[in-house]
């Protein structure tokens, strides 16, 4: 016979460590009502059916994707979960589109550069393979790029994928795992803003896609149920106007009491009981987009440059590997940012054309070259252990001269 445990709400169920993209990592507390609160808004947000759905999952249980999205939710609500290892799915990423198509999956998820593996497999695969049953393709954990998402719509169609099942989603630790959902079968949604006015003046203004400064971003939904979401201005507190850049903060029914510990970052962690979570984002219509992460962005001339602008443009580059550039602000002789560009490649000649290549993407996307362009062996960028680029980490080994810089023939680096 169930013998009920001696637990009560406020104990901790989870410490779920953050990614330390940003970072040193910090044990984020997690008690039992914060989880079952999370848990509840996403059955109530993406309309789960526990009768009908089947979940695949290849996520690593050490992540809190994997571990609450894709795991303690289903085994705590009774549905069905096909779980692999991460390994299995990194091996050979077409390996997760035949599980969807063997077991009839309805809802997975992964991090952008993971669908990205998943459209160039599907290229591989006939008609047999069919994805017709998935209804919640959740895209989350790492900034979204509109294009990549279109490709896999694109490769997906012969089998079935259907387009309304792309689920771009925004989550992270203090809240659990899961703070804002489109609405189920909604597909993509962009918000297409004046670059420059965003960055020079922090206010998402829409412009048409033909325009010359046009920035293309995802937009990421509304707050589950339980939840509430306020843009503030990082130094005074105001509480801006929609389409106004500022810090998002939260505040709700699963929104972590604290870090373990951590007695120093809590107190800079909260605004009365609203989560100051180090994101710049805007609200459009109750809905939210995020342009970057605070520490990350990079200041030049007054503007705030975002990095995922320039490694976006910079992985389209031959030779360079996609989701493999980190750039990052660096001061110059003149102590004003400058602009870093750190690059996996596997070519072992024709560097100088690399850069030039480099620089211009740079020029083209945020309209600012690069004061300089390194290029790096294939798999030596930091990461974390859920595949987040680790800009300040590798900011640091750039710095230090501790990055696996690959040398010309000539033996410049």
């Amino acid at each position: 016979d169930f013998i009920r445990p001696d637990y009560g709400a406020d104990d901790i169920l989870v410490l779920q460590f953050t990614s330390g993209s940003t970072s040193e990592p910090k044990g984020v507390v997690l008690p039992n009502h914060v989880v079952a609160a999370n848990l509840d808004a996403i059955i109530e947000a993406a309309e789960v059916d526990i009768d009908t759905d089947v979940m695949v999952s290849w996520l690593p249980l050490y992540h809190d994707m994997g571990l609450i999205g894709f795991c303690i939710l289903p085994m705590s609500a009774g549905i069905d979960l096909v779980l692999a290892a991460p390994q299995d799915f990194l091996a050979s990423p077409g390996r997760w589109m035949e599980w969807i198509s063997t077991y009839g999956g309805t809802a997975t998820g992964g991090p952008n550069f993971s669908w990205v593996l998943a459209a160039r497999g599907l290229r591989r695969y006939g008609p047999d393979l069919d994805l017709s049953s998935l209804r919640i393709g959740l895209n989350g954990a790492e900034p979204i790029d509109p294009e990549s998402v279109r490709a896999l719509i694109a490769a997906g169609e012969r089998h079935g994928f259907p387009p309304g099942a792309v689920f771009p989603a925004f989550g992270m630790a203090e809240v659990a795992i899961a703070g804002s959902f489109p609405v189920p079968m909604s597909g993509l949604h962009t918000d297409i803003v004046d670059r420059e006015r965003l960055e020079h003046e922090h206010v998402a203004v829409p412009v048409d896609p033909d325009h010359p400064a046009a920035r293309e971003i995802v937009v990421l939904g509304r707050p589950v149920p339980g939840l509430e979401f306020r843009v503030a201005d990082q130094e005074t507190g105001e509480v801006l106007a929609e389409r106004k850049v500022g810090e998002l903060q939260i505040r709700g029914t699963s929104v972590t009491p604290g870090y373990y510990r951590r007695d120093d970052d809590n107190r800079e962690l909260f605004d009365g009981d609203w989560l100051k979570t180090g994101d710049l984002a805007y609200l459009v219509d109750g809905q939210m987009v995020m342009c970057g992460r605070i520490k990350d962005v990079i200041i030049v001339g007054g503007r705030n440059v975002y990095p995922q602008d320039i490694e976006r443009a910079v992985g389209e580059i031959e030779g360079i590997r996609a989701g493999n550039v980190i750039a990052f602000g660096s001061p110059g002789r003149n102590r004003k940012e400058q602009i870093v560009v750190v690059a996996e490649t596997r070519v072992e000649s024709e560097f100088e054309d690399i850069r030039m290549a480099v620089n211009e993407k740079s020029i083209e996307a945020v309209g600012v070259p690069c004061r300089e362009v390194v290029l790096v062996k294939a798999g030596t960028l930091p990461k974390t252990s859920s595949g987040k680029l680790q800009r300040a980490l590798c900011r640091d080994q750039y710095r230090e001269q501790q990055l696996e810089i690959i040398e010309g023939p000539d033996g410049d680096a």
